[in-house]
């Protein structure tokens, strides 16, 4: 029997997790994609703290002239531009068992212009 679309999700989630750890120098960064939102977050494994996210049901992305990869690339910039002020400059991208295609590369290209290394 075929995994659900959960299953297969998690289990990829599970295997890339593996790999990625965000420390204090280089944190992760964390994309959750749902039907209609886009969330991200930069993460301090070592610690387990969240440094900082970005998402699209912030006040800034209420715009409903826009479709979803266009909003995924300015919640990139944002989560960019959030972490310039932190003090970071280069992360590890944690695509979250999702495709690297759509709207989880349009966020990724949007961190990309923002500044971020990954």
């Amino acid at each position: 029997m075929a995994f659900s679309k959960y299953t297969r999700r998690n289990k990829i989630r599970l295997r890339i997790r593996k790999a990625l750890v965000g420390t204090a120098e280089r944190p992760r960064l964390s994309v959750y994609r749902s039907n209609k939102e886009i969330y991200a977050q930069i993460i301090d494994d070592t610690t387990g703290k969240t440094i900082t996210a970005a998402s699209s049901r912030d006040k800034d992305f209420s715009s409903s002239e826009e479709n979803k990869a266009d909003i995924a690339k300015r919640v990139g910039k944002a989560i960019a531009e959030k972490a310039k002020e932190a003090g970071i400059d280069a992360v590890a991208f944690d695509r979250g068992g999702y495709l690297y295609h759509g709207r989880v590369k349009q966020l990724a290209e949007g961190a990309r212009e923002g500044g971020l290394k990954f």
